[in-house]
């Protein structure tokens, strides 16, 4: 019996029949519930099974493992659990609220990955690519990527999903004008908007290639891309165990756990998009490559010159920027409390990351400098 190895985009795009819609805090969200009340994913009828199917065919034809990284490499979630709860127990929602908030707005920017430009990737290859995930990721694999992550039409994705969890765990906690000022203070200065400058990030982008000029800068840009975003859906999974396990929390958190259900099923629907962005790696990295000269290139160099500074930047420089605003988001919301002082020696005495006077953060033996 043959297994499928093409699909169209409307294959890709479809979703299983529901027996109930998903409704969050008045919002109708995508996935459902199948006839047993089990959550079903969006648009994986065809998705899931075809991405198995291409890691099985790749195993076989190449007999390799899937490009991955452990979960485990990646540091915590800062606060933790246990410096969460310290602070909601005290009263203290800000800081929570606040990332919960900066998840969501994050999770909204997955829109644009339908401005990715994908170039005729089989041009690239020595070998042909049909019936691969490469050959499907303007096939359905990015739209649908992009639509979990922001929604479509009238169904809420990942973006209102995760505000809907921080409306009802607590009690919606702030308007408009409070969400912009929060995202300003986290970070994010203009949240939301139109499609991002692609021009100025094109020329940004050059002038930092990792590749030779021989390998086509689009092609380039889009591997790099799905590297950075793989080692970000990874090590979302962290953040999925700390909020399921707070808002799960029915003494601290209103709504009798329905928030955490909520985030429950965002990681059930992010597990397809580690799934294609591993295998379609994993594919270039197998195989060799051509570039515009007709000289060949190793596949597995060229994802080692994207994979490995991406890797050191995700754990370093990015790391710290979060540890920082997360820690003076804390900082702000004890301010000026009775007893501030005690509160934070004791939030600092559960944390797994820990800041010095000096603007040096370490997380075991490992220690790097506040920028």
């Amino acid at each position: 019996m043959s297994v499928q190895l093409n699909y169209s985009e409307t294959e890709l795009l479809s979703s299983h029949p529901y027996e109930g819609a998903l409704v969050a805090d008045g919002r109708t969200c995508h996935g459902g519930f199948d006839e047993t009340g089990r959550y079903v994913s969006p648009r994986t009828l065809n998705r899931s099974p075809a991405i198995v199917a291409w890691q099985d065919q790749h195993r076989a034809t190449f007999g390799t493992d899937l490009l991955d990284i452990e979960l485990e490499s990646f540091p915590a979630s800062y606060p933790n659990v246990a410096q969460t709860k310290l602070l909601l127990r005290n009263g203290v929602t800000d800081p929570t609220v606040s990332s919960l908030t900066r998840i969501g707005t994050v999770e909204g920017f997955g829109s644009f990955l339908r401005y990715s430009i994908v170039p005729d990737l089989q041009r690239h290859f020595d070998d042909s690519i049909d019936g691969t995930a490469a050959a499907h990721l303007d096939r359905g694999l990015i739209e649908a990527h992009a639509r979990d992550e922001a929604g479509f039409g009238d169904q809420a994705g990942h973006n209102l999903m995760w505000f809907a969890a921080r409306d009802i765990a607590f009690e919606h906690p702030v308007g408009e004008d409070q969400t912009a000022l929060m995202l300003e203070r986290m970070g994010i200065s203009h949240p939301g908007g139109g499609p991002p400058d692609l021009a100025a990030l094109r020329a940004q982008a050059m002038a930092n290639r990792r590749l030779p000029d021989d390998i086509d800068f689009d092609f380039e840009s889009l591997l790099e891309r799905m590297v950075r975003l793989l080692l970000i859906e990874i090590s979302a999974f962290h953040i999925f165990g700390w909020a399921e396990e707070v808002l799960g929390d029915s003494e601290l958190c209103a709504g009798e756990r329905e928030a955490a259900h909520l985030v429950s099923y965002i990681r059930s629907d992010e597990t397809p998009h580690v799934e294609y962005l591993k295998t379609v790696l994993t594919e270039v990295r197998d195989r060799t490559l051509v570039g515009t000269s007709g000289r060949r290139y190793a596949g597995n160099e060229v994802i080692k010159a994207l994979w490995e500074p991406a890797v050191a930047e995700h754990r370093g420089a990015r790391r710290v920027e979060v540890l920082e605003l997360t820690w003076r988001e804390v900082r702000r919301a004890v301010e000026g409390r009775s007893g501030a002082d005690d509160l934070l020696e004791e939030f600092d005495a559960l944390g797994d990351a820990r800041r010095s006077a000096d603007g040096v953060w370490s997380e075991g033996a490992r220690a790097v400098e506040a920028a």
